[in-house]
């Protein structure tokens, strides 16, 4: 659809005179695709209101670009009149509203070196659908157009609209384009009561305190028994106001040992008394009372750890009425405590119901290793139709790991193959390898490697290979069929990855004793989400939310307790992870349950991600406290939604600085990647198989983590073709340009003489580098220096977080492009054939996409060096900087461009296969992948 790009130039203030007499004739030129317009000359006036709208066509709606303006100074002079440049203002049009809005001021930006300006613009601007082109919704997710589109981003194609049906959609019409205000995607800084009235000890110093009412029930004795033989079924009540609960019943006992401690929070106490009472179960006529006490509460004691847990008492029963035969006595504690006492995990805990199985837990990925599989060779093979033989070989490793060898075109019984095959397998080793020779689909034999039995290793150093009898398989054995020669391993020298390695968690290798010290400790303190949106809605036609919260970093996996019912959960809970390499990625999400009401097929209920917040640990300063609500922000086809906010306090503490910077120049991965490099699309597979373990590991676990979760947490769609991410890619790569592009045209106007004064400094400064070269090298790096210092005062205060105009969510464009995002299997929309290009060609472009995310990264690690975003990595840069441009003042250049080229022109002998530390402190610096949506 073609639209109207809306500009209203308000008003410009505090502008830099330039008329010589303290003031200045300004007037603006607008520039977009092609169109210029320009407004009035405002005389004598550096403050000047012109009130001005303009219209501009978008032509293409996919990119549709940016929007220039450039503020002149109207001058006359003898020879006519001429203009002196006051400003610009560049805005990119992928972010302006559908709507008008308030007045925005923009800062004038500079064109040059030596601009001076000051100043700035204040503009409207909006778009909207021009008459020409109508859409309309016809029913039945059916849309239809006037005229057909070209779509850059589709391979060049052209795509007619008319008539084209959108099944999998809602029966309401979507809106053609989605704008969400964008005041709502900015993290908010907090300022939470850390540490007060829960533990002043480190562990506890990033939540808040939550009041809970402790009730340990231990055992009871001397009690009334009802049945025939003298004895009951005891269990105990506790009653605070709305809140009941009981402990598990006691068969057949007078003197009944609990040992249950139950914790209710104070919001969800009403009155000020505690009742417990003691009742015998019986199904048959109703459960009679055994007796009972009351306590007033504004009599309890309060406990802090570390003090010692309070030591119960016995109370004796007491009946309701005097006509009650009661006995016996029960022994009991209570106490006010906070969620820091030590028995708040095992608790019964009224913020989850009372379900075990919605309290915080921790998790431990499974550890995994790199199944090494060298096919060899085989002898003996015999044909069954008397062919010549061209066998291959298939290897099977749970869970649907299938890897086959190419066929060996010797035709004899005695192929050659000497291939090598990569598996991922996770202790404990209790499964089994299997192995198929093949011709032509037919079987020719069979072997079973326990994979227990096959060595480990955590370097390059050859194992010895073995030979394996081939069977006709299914456990029977039989005649021999031939053998297979084979080389197993287990490599320990690799980290195996699970994860992205954009967000990567840990860089540790399997092997354990090849692990560094820690560098520091990261603690996580997950206060609780604001203004979370309904998720579900219960049986009273009301929407409702039970949320939870996972964290990730390394193998430890947290997730904490499930609020039940509350748009406003309040979780409180810390959590430490040791920190190997700083330059990882915490990864922070929230879901709604939807196990907590009980359903019919519990194995089809997923639960449903609520947002996910991604936290790099370099972007974080030693020893500070930040704690900021992050906004919960998920794609959804139509378009960037916003469910909520989760308030977190994040601190990243190192025990040395030194050692710290040194982790900047060391490999992020093992040695191994390095001297015996795996193949990029092999790493791909492998880390899939590595999160399909994982996640049926932590499936497995009680109460589980569920596989949905794990998958969320993981981003397996992350290689998924998306319209969305190409373009957010694409003006990655655009911003980063912006800064050549702008020393281009500033050299260009240098050129063409358009400052005089700024020329005749470039020609003076230009001779001076000529005459004295040396002085070359050590200014530009003085510059930098310059630059970055001066970038410290400017640096962020909070951590990078998900940002809706940088993921392209805040502009859609065209329904359909997010249709196709979420359209991952397209069913019944096209013939067989279609559906293999259409997959062939999404393939295609996802690759396409991440290389157009992996140069914007480098683009972005450039920039990074200087812009604090990580702060010991600028300091190590700037403080490089300073110290090459004081030795290059004292080192004769002929001396450093020597050196330079005999180092880069050295012999392969002398170099090493691991990255050179330049490359090191490159590749470990951020960039904005971790913001991408």
């Amino acid at each position: 659809m073609a639209r109207k790009l809306i500009v209203e130039v308000v008003a410009a203030k505090a502008l830099m005179p330039k008329d010589g007499q303290g003031s200045t004739n300004a007037y603006c030129v607008l520039d977009y695709d092609g169109q210029r317009k320009r407004t009035r000359v405002k005389p004598k006036d550096l403050d000047p209101v012109w009130n001005e709208k303009f219209e501009f066509t978008i032509t293409d709606v996919a990119m549709p670009g940016d929007l220039e303006i450039n503020i002149q100074n109207e001058r006359n002079s003898g020879t006519g009149r001429r203009s002196s440049f006051l400003g610009k203002v560049t805005v990119p049009v992928s972010m302006v509203p559908n709507r008008p809005e308030a007045v925005r001021w923009f800062p004038l930006q500079k064109r040059g070196l030596f601009s001076h300006i000051k100043g700035d613009l204040g503009l409207r601007i909006w778009w909207q659908p021009t008459d020409s082109v109508t859409k309309s919704y016809e029913g039945d997710g059916v849309y239809s157009e006037g005229r057909v589109r070209q779509d850059p981003f589709e391979g060049g194609g052209v795509r007619p609209n008319k008539n084209v049906a959108m099944p999998d959609r809602q029966p309401d019409p979507r809106p053609n384009s989605v704008t969400v205000p964008e005041n709502d995607f900015f993290v908010k800084e907090t300022n939470p009561d850390l540490g007060k009235a829960v533990d002043h000890k480190q562990h506890f110093d990033l939540v808040e305190g939550m009041m809970y009412l402790f009730v340990r029930v231990v055992r009871a004795r001397g009690l009334l028994g009802k049945d025939t033989t003298g004895l009951s079924d005891p269990y105990c009540k506790i009653t605070v106001g709305p809140v009941k609960t009981v402990t598990r019943v006691f068969k057949r006992s007078l003197n009944p040992e609990w040992n249950e401690v139950f914790a209710v929070g104070r919001d969800k106490i009403q009155g000020g008394s505690l009742e417990v009472s003691v009742w015998d179960e019986d199904k048959l006529t109703g459960d009679d009372f055994l007796g009972g006490f009351m306590v007033d509460l504004h009599g309890v004691p309060l406990r802090k750890p570390p003090e010692a847990p309070l030591s119960p008492q016995w109370y004796r029963l007491e009946a309701k009425t005097g006509t009650e035969n009661v006995r016996g006595e029960i022994m009991v504690a209570i106490w006010w405590g906070t969620q820091a006492d030590e028995a708040f995990p095992d608790a019964w805990q009224s913020d989850t119901g009372g379900q075990a199985q919605f309290r915080q837990k921790v998790y431990l990925s499974p550890k995994l290793w790199y199944l090494r599989c060298n096919v060899i060779e085989a002898q003996d093979l015999v044909s069954h139709d008397n062919r010549p033989l061209e066998p291959y070989v298939k290897v099977f490793v749970a869970p649907y790991q299938t890897l086959r060898t190419r066929p060996s075109p010797t035709g004899t019984g005695s192929p050659f193959w000497n291939e090598d095959l990569m598996f991922v397998a996770a202790e404990p080793f209790e499964d089994i390898m299997y192995l198929d020779v093949l011709d032509r689909d037919v079987v020719l034999g069979h072997a079973r490697v326990p994979l227990n039995s096959i060595e480990r290793r955590i370097d390059g150093r050859p194992v010895a290979s073995r030979w394996y009898v081939l069977d006709r398989g299914g456990g029977t054995g039989g005649s021999f069929l031939g053998r297979i020669h084979l080389r197993l391993c287990f490599d320990g020298g690799y980290h195996v990855m699970d994860e992205s390695p954009n967000y990567i968690s840990d860089t540790r290798p399997t092997a354990r004793h090849l692990w560094r010290r820690p560098l520091g400790v990261l603690e996580l303190g997950i206060h609780g989400a604001n203004n979370l949106l309904p998720m579900k809605t219960t049986k009273d036609h009301r929407g409702s939310v039970d949320a939870y919260c996972v964290a990730k970093y390394g193998p430890k996996w947290i997730r904490t307790r499930t609020i039940f019912d509350s748009f406003n959960p309040r979780w409180q809970e810390q959590y430490t992870w040791e920190v190997h390499d700083p330059c990882t990625v915490l990864t922070v999400s929230v879901f709604d349950n939807r196990h907590t009401v009980p359903a019919g097929d519990a194995v089809s209920v997923k639960d449903l991600p609520i947002g996910k917040v991604r936290i790099r640990l370099s972007t974080l300063e030693s020893d500070h406290v930040y704690t900021n609500a992050y906004p919960l922000l998920v794609v959804t086809p139509q378009g960037v939604k916003k469910i909520g906010e989760v308030e977190l306090a994040i601190r990243f503490s190192c025990a040395s600085t030194m050692n710290l910077i040194h982790s900047y120049l060391q490999p992020q991965l093992p040695k191994m990647h390095y001297f015996y490099p795996l193949d990029p699309r092999q790493m791909e597979s492998l880390r899939m198989a590595a999160m399909n373990i994982v996640a049926l590991r932590l499936m497995r676990s009680d109460p589980p983590l569920r596989q949905e979760v794990v998958q969320f947490m993981l981003d397996t769609e992350a290689e998924r073709w998306s319209m969305r991410r190409s373009k957010a890619n694409y003006y990655r790569i655009m911003g980063v340009l912006n800064g050549v592009l702008a020393v281009m045209n500033w050299f260009t106007d240098i050129c063409s003489w358009k400052s005089p004064v700024t020329t005749v400094l470039v020609h003076i400064l230009y001779l001076i580098l000529v005459g004295y070269p040396e002085l070359f090298l050590p200014t530009v790096f003085l510059y930098m220096f310059l630059i970055g210092s001066w970038s410290y005062r400017f640096r962020p205060r909070t951590p990078p977080f998900m940002d809706a105009k940088l993921s392209q969510g805040e502009y859609i464009g065209d329904p359909d492009e997010l249709e196709e995002e979420f359209n991952v299997v397209p069913a019944n929309r096209a013939q067989e054939v279609l559906k293999y290009r259409y997959e062939r060609l999404r393939g295609v472009a996802g690759r396409i996409q991440n290389a157009l995310g992996d140069l914007a990264s480098m683009g972005e690690k450039l920039q990074s060096l200087l812009s604090w975003r990580d702060p010991r990595a600028s300091a190590v840069f700037i403080a490089f900087c300073l110290t090459s441009s004081i030795l290059l003042y004292v080192t004769p250049f002929q001396v450093v461009a020597v050196l330079l080229g005999v180092y880069a022109l050295r012999h392969p002998r002398f170099r090493d296969p691991l990255p050179s530390i330049p490359l090191n402190l490159f590749k470990r610096l951020p960039s904005q992948a971790d913001r991408i949506l």
